[in-house]
């Protein structure tokens, strides 16, 4: 029961953002301390080369860490960004994107997390090319 409420809890929070529906984005997995989001390859994200633009890998990725801090925030508590870094390894090239975003460590009040997006394409490997990583910290804030 505690999965199914905790899946809840983010997928409601998620709902309610207006970016994520707009880049087509949607949660794919709520586990405890990580959280992955997908996002289809479509013009309207593409950048003038027709690659992934940055601003659409980042903000899957950081709402991906996002989720994952909030999955060990208290009861009644939110998240917001206090600060990351992103190293773009790569044109962001594929069908579709998958950010996954994990909890490498939860406090009282700030929790720091890693995150990483992959491209997959057909013919591509099983496990896509990385093209992003992320480590954000966030705040637990009143909700």
């Amino acid at each position: 029961m505690a999965d199914t409420t905790l899946h809840d809890r983010i997928l409601r929070s998620f709902q309610a953002q207006g970016l994520m529906t707009t880049l087509g984005a949607t949660l794919v997995h709520v586990g405890d301390g990580e959280v992955r989001i997908a996002l289809p390859f479509s013009p309207a994200i593409t950048q003038q080369q027709g690659f992934g633009h940055a601003g659409a890998i980042t903000s899957i990725v950081d709402s991906a860490c996002g989720y994952a801090a909030l999955t060990k925030a208290p009861p009644g508590m939110e998240v917001v960004t206090a600060e990351f870094k992103l190293n773009l390894l790569r044109p962001a090239i594929g069908q579709r994107f998958m950010a996954t975003g994990t909890v490498q460590n939860a406090g009282r009040l700030l929790t720091v997390c890693t995150g990483e997006v992959r491209a997959f394409a057909e013919g591509g490997p099983a496990d896509g090319k990385l093209v992003a990583l992320m480590q954000a910290t966030f705040v637990n804030v009143a909700g």
